[in-house]
């Protein structure tokens, strides 16, 4: 049996295609990568909203308008994409629900105009911070933000005794037959050796 997410906010078929074949890895990602948001995002509740571990660490709400907020940056002053300005970004409703429709209310028109973008768009250097990057590489490393905050709510999922959604494979939660996670030397010899 494959891997199937229970919860897909954005279904394949609402993926754009890129404009050309090279590029589609990215809008698949983005897609992919919004769902595994959400998905961890629907498992809090509001009264969770508040939820630190300790008194240095963001809450769930500070790391909710931070997603919603740096995103708007990255794909804004970094990228080049049209964007809300910031004032209107985070949800008027500052609930779980307020949250996630942001996310997928945000994230569809990106895809639209990302799936436009030639080539040579995707590796002009632009600046980024006080240095210059590709856009594809800041696009990667929007990715790489964004899964690092997911990571930190899941943490936050299991202190608060919920369920942790299965993002990248099995959790101790969710699992499935033919689930074959590399947790052993066996698992990860695999495949072709030098």
């Amino acid at each position: 049996m494959a891997m199937r997410y229970s919860f897909s906010s954005i279904p394949d078929s609402k993926v754009p295609i890129a404009s050309s074949a090279l590029l589609q890895h990215l809008l698949n990602t983005y897609a992919s990568e919004t769902n595994k948001v959400i998905s961890v995002w629907l498992v809090f509740s509001d009264a969770d909203l508040t939820f630190r571990p300790h008194a240095r660490s963001s809450s769930v709400l500070q790391i909710l308008e931070h997603q919603l907020l740096s995103e708007r940056r990255f794909f804004s002053e970094f990228l080049g994409l049209l964007e809300l300005p910031p004032a209107e970004v985070l949800p008027r409703d500052k609930t779980i629900g307020g949250f996630t429709q942001r996310m997928l209310d945000l994230a569809m028109p990106r895809l639209q105009c990302l799936a436009q973008k030639q080539v040579d768009w995707w590796i002009e250097p632009v600046p980024f911070f006080d240095v210059t990057r590709e856009r594809i590489w800041i696009f990667w490393r929007r990715v790489l933000h964004t899964a690092h905050h997911r990571t930190q709510l899941t943490v936050y999922l299991r202190l608060l005794d919920k369920r942790v959604p299965s993002t990248y494979g099995p959790t101790a939660d969710i699992t499935w037959q033919g689930a074959d996670p590399t947790n052993t030397v066996d698992a990860a010899g695999r495949g072709a050796a030098r």
